[in-house]
C-alpha cells in the first residue's frame, strides 16, 4: 500500500464495505486492531496521511451512492465513497459542477472533505468545505453525528484527515454552469514580478487563476512560466470527458527524471505554450484537471517515487519567499515537470486544520533521492516557516510535528475532537 508519491510503502488489514448496512461492523472491526483505522478513498493524497500503515482500513470506495439529487437547486447528498468523476457524470448533464476540484477529478467526496481541498478559484470560491451543507461521521464508539457548518465537530472534521470519525455522507451545494467548456486565456510571463501582477488584477474578472512556472530558473529568470486565468463559458454544449488515453503502464527508469531532462522539458514547454498562448475555448477536462491527462504519470519518477512539496505563505512574505523558494529549488538540479503557483483569496477555510490560508501557493514534486531529497525539502521548509507560512499534509510524507504545530494555529483545538480509534501513519510521526 503507498500513496500517490510512492516514496511511503507499508502495509494495512483492510475492509471493503459494499453497502451502507456493512459499514458499522466494518468500522467497528477495524478500530479494534491494536494499530486502529483510517478511512481510504482512492489513495491520491501523496504521502501518508490517507494511510494507516500496521493498521486497519476501511476502503470507502465501493459506497458511491447517490442518495438524494435536486437538480432545481443542485443540492446532492452522496455517499462519501463517490468520486468526482462519478459526481460530474451525474450532475453535468443536468447544468451543474462541483463548487472546487482539485487538479484530479479521482478523489472521493470524503476525502475531499477530509483534505479541504481547493481548487483554481480560490480566491472566488474557497475550499470544498465551504460548500458542505452537512455530512454524516460515525465515530468508532459507535455513535453517528451530523454535524452542519459551524458546529465544532464539522470544523474538526473539514480539513481533518479523516481523524475526527469515519465520514459515511456528505451533503453538497453543486455549482451552475452552463455546459462543458472554459473561456481560457494563456499569458507568458517572464518573473515573479509579472506573476504576482497578473494575480492581482485577474482575481476581479476571472473565477480560474493558476500559472505554470520553470522551476530550472534562477536568478533575473525566476518565476518564468505561463498565466492561466479562465471563466465558465456561455456554451451549452455538455460532452463528459473521456479516460485518458495516455498512461504510464510501467516504472519508468529511476533517472529519467534528472537535471538534463528537466531543463530540456521546461524549456521545450514554454517555449510551445508561449507560441501558443492567447485565448481560447476548452473543455472543462485539461484545463480543470490536468493532473488526468497521463494515466499512472506517478510512475515517471521510478520504483523510489517521489515527494511533493506543497506550501503556502501570507501575502506580504509572498514574493521574497517564492523567490527564495524558486532559486533554492533552481540550483538544486532538482523538480518536477508540473509546479504549480498561485495566489489563495481571503474567504476563510471552515475547517480547524485546512490548509489554504490568504497568501501564495507553490506545488513542486522532487524524486525521492533518499536523504538528498529530505535534506532540500527541509531547507525548503525552513524558508516557508520564517515567512510565517504551513505545508500541506494531503501532499506530505516527512515533515516535522514542529512544523506542522508552527503552521496550524488551531492544532491543540483540533486534538480535542479526534476519535481515539483512528490513526494513521502521518499522524503518529508528527506527534510530539
Amino acid at each position: 500500500m503507498a500513496g500517490w508519491g510512492r516514496a511511503l510503502r507499508g502495509t494495512s488489514e483492510v475492509a471493503r464495505p459494499r453497502w451502507r448496512d456493512e459499514l458499522p461492523a466494518a468500522v467497528a472491526a477495524a478500530a479494534a486492531h491494536p494499530g486502529r483505522a483510517l478511512a481510504m478513498g482512492l489513495a491520491r493524497s501523496y504521502g501518508d496521511s490517507g494511510l494507516n500503515f500496521g493498521g486497519a482500513a476501511v476502503d470507502m470506495t465501493a459506497l458511491d451512492r447517490v442518495h438524494a439529487f435536486d437538480a432545481e437547486t443542485g443540492v446532492i447528498r452522496a455517499d462519501a465513497g463517490l468520486s468526482l468523476d462519478g459526481l460530474i457524470r451525474l450532475a453535468l448533464p443536468r447544468g451543474w459542477f462541483p463548487p472546487v476540484v482539485p487538479g484530479t477529478k479521482f478523489v472521493t467526496l470524503g476525502g475531499a472533505v477530509a483534505n479541504d481541498v481547493h481548487g483554481k478559484n480560490h480566491h472566488r470560491a474557497g475550499t470544498f468545505g465551504a460548500h458542505v451543507r452537512r455530512l454524516s461521521l460515525r465515530r468508532t464508539d459507535g455513535t453517528v453525528h451530523e454535524p452542519a457548518a459551524g458546529d465544532p465537530l464539522f470544523a474538526a472534521t473539514v480539513g481533518g484527515m479523516g481523524l475526527t470519525g469515519v465520514i459515511e455522507w456528505v451533503e453538497l451545494q453543486l455549482e451552475p454552469v452552463a455546459g462543458a467548456f472554459l473561456e481560457v486565456e494563456d499569458i507568458p510571463i517572464g518573473s515573479l514580478a509579472d506573476f504576482f501582477a497578473l494575480s492581482s488584477e485577474s482575481e476581479a474578472s476571472h473565477a480560474q487563476t493558476v500559472a505554470w512556472i520553470d522551476c530550472t530558473r534562477t536568478g533575473r529568470g525566476v518565476g518564468r512560466g505561463i498565466f492561466t486565468r479562465a471563466n465558465w463559458s456561455q456554451r451549452p454544449d455538455r460532452p463528459l470527458h473521456r479516460a485518458p488515453r495516455l498512461a504510464v503502464p510501467i516504472d519508468a527508469p529511476g533517472f529519467t527524471v534528472n537535471p538534463l531532462t528537466l531543463r530540456a522539458f521546461n524549456a521545450a514547454y514554454y517555449g510551445l505554450r508561449r507560441m501558443n498562448a492567447g485565448k481560447a475555448e476548452r473543455h472543462y477536462d485539461p484545463v480543470t484537471f490536468p493532473l488526468d491527462a497521463v494515466r499512472g504519470w506517478n510512475r515517471i519518477y521510478g520504483p523510489a517515487g517521489f515527494h511533493q512539496h506543497q506550501c503556502v505563505v501570507p501575502p506580504a512574505a509572498a514574493p521574497e519567499a517564492m523567490a527564495e523558494l524558486l532559486n533554492e529549488i533552481g540550483r538544486s538540479g532538482e523538480g518536477s515537470f508540473l509546479v504549480v503557483l498561485k495566489t489563495f483569496g481571503d474567504r476563510p477555510s471552515p475547517g480547524l486544520m485546512s490548509f489554504p490560508m490568504p497568501g501564495t501557493t507553490l506545488a513542486i514534486d522532487f524524486r525521492n533521492r533518499g536523504e538528498a531529497t529530505l535534506k532540500l525539502l527541509e531547507r525548503l521548509d525552513a524558508i516557508v516557516r520564517a515567512a510565517g507560512g504551513r505545508l500541506y499534509p494531503a501532499k506530505d510524507g516527512r515533515m516535522s510535528g514542529a512544523m506542522l504545530a508552527a503552521g496550524y494555529p488551531n492544532l491543540d483545538s483540533f486534538r480535542a475532537h479526534l476519535d481515539p480509534g483512528l490513526s494513521s501513519a502521518f499522524w503518529r510521526r508528527v506527534q510530539p
